[in-house]
């Protein structure tokens, strides 16, 4: 697809390099905007109960910022490359401010319901300032300044849960969503302070902005091979943090909530893959790294089965495990941005829209299949699925032309 529009790498408007300290603070405000996509995923049950909503639909709490966050990608992320860029964010930190503060209102059902789909849609400013670093930074740091940005939201994304169930233990579930709109406004704050205005060249209308994803889709093979290697990467993902907290709290281990939430606390450490594999990117690394995060996840499944189940030795393999998985998952998150942000600094946000929208698309059906498997055939099965996924990446990056 021919651009109607020269690239922005020059843009005077634009610095041509990233301060660390303006790498700090998107790093910051990636994290803490999408944490706001998983607090409400461990007290499902608290706010379903306070609200009203029937035990059989407590799982629209979840689902619906899941979905609002599914239709930002698609149709708010991709305006990053048409208005200008630091005023978008904001308004989209304000959307969420706003969705928090409804959603720890709410005393009943539909308000809330109505404010978790919003809180995805809102969140989706992540993925705006993603490109938006990528655009800030000259090309022989690009992958090094995406890696550190993505570690700041990797963790937001570890964290978030954990802080949550803490905060709840003690207060209530309505606090976790007043202490995040507080934190909105400071993270506003901060960017309008520190975001350099950013306003892209192209000039589309906003229904043609749309239609030119498909083509974009259909033209770019590197877009469309990168998204498959994260689809499978990231469901794998999801297979393994929705069915190791019930394999924990089974009767093999017997782990109360607060040990589930050490041991996801323990995947944190992953995030270390983003800086790393932001500068194997940068020295044209990108493919063995690649490599090397698909089959780290492969082993951190054959992994868990090294030990008798319930043993400390299976706990600690198992908690290895996750911090491995996390490691390679992250791994090719960075190498795949990396990759896509060189088709276009005109193009990027369309292209990181399309390319998360598809492996989220993956996530959200391994989090259903590896429910199904586990209550099919316990761990053993759900994590052959979870082994197999990569092993198809694996097979498929057997086809790059070198």
């Amino acid at each position: 697809m021919t651009s109607n529009t020269a690239t922005l790498d020059d843009a005077p408007a634009v610095p041509t390099a990233m301060s660390p300290a303006m790498t700090f603070v998107m790093a910051l405000a990636c994290g803490l905007i999408v944490a706001n996509l998983y607090y409400a995923q461990p007290l499902a049950g608290p706010i379903a109960a306070s609200i009203g909503l029937p035990a059989h639909a407590t799982g629209l709490i979840v689902t619906l910022t899941q979905i609002g966050y599914g239709l930002g990608l698609l149709l708010i992320v991709p305006l990053g490359d048409l208005l200008e860029n630091r005023r978008l964010i904001l308004i989209m930190i304000g959307v969420a401010t706003l969705s928090l503060l409804a959603a720890g209102l709410s005393s009943s059902a539909v308000p809330f319901l109505a404010a978790s789909l919003a809180i995805g849609l809102a969140s989706t400013a992540v993925q705006m300032i993603v490109p938006f670093a990528a655009n800030l930074a000259p090309d022989s740091h690009r992958g090094r300044v995406v890696g550190n940005v993505v570690s700041g939201l990797m963790i937001g994304i570890m964290m978030a849960r954990p802080v949550s169930s803490f905060i709840a233990e003690f207060t209530s579930w309505h606090l976790v969503f007043f202490l995040s709109a507080g934190v909105m406004i400071l993270i506003g704050l901060t960017l309008a302070l520190r975001l350099p205005q950013r306003m892209p060249q192209t000039r589309l209308s906003y229904p043609a902005l749309i239609g030119s994803m498909v083509e974009l889709y259909r033209t770019q093979p590197v877009l469309r091979r990168r998204a498959f290697y994260q689809t499978m990467q990231f469901t794998a993902f999801s297979v393994f943090w929705t069915v190791t907290p019930l394999v924990l709290a089974g009767p093999a281990f017997q782990l109360s909530q607060a040990g589930i939430a050490l041991f996801a606390l323990a995947g944190v450490a992953g995030a270390i893959a983003s800086p790393i594999a932001g500068r194997l990117a940068d020295r044209d690394l990108g493919k063995p790294a690649t490599l090397f995060g698909v089959a780290l996840v492969a082993v951190a499944f054959l992994m868990t089965h090294l030990a008798p189940e319930g043993s400390t030795a299976a706990l600690a393999l198992m908690t290895l495990g996750a911090i491995l998985l996390d490691f390679g998952v992250t791994m090719t998150l960075v190498i795949s941005q990396r990759a896509i942000y060189g088709l276009g600094a005109d193009l990027r946000n369309r292209l990181n829209g399309l390319f998360m929208a598809t492996f989220f698309l993956g996530g959200a059906v391994g989090s259903a299949v590896g429910a199904w498997a586990f209550a099919e055939g316990g761990w053993l099965f759900a994590s052959a699925i979870g082994t197999v996924l990569p092993v198809l990446a694996f097979g498929y990056f057997l086809t790059e032309k070198r």
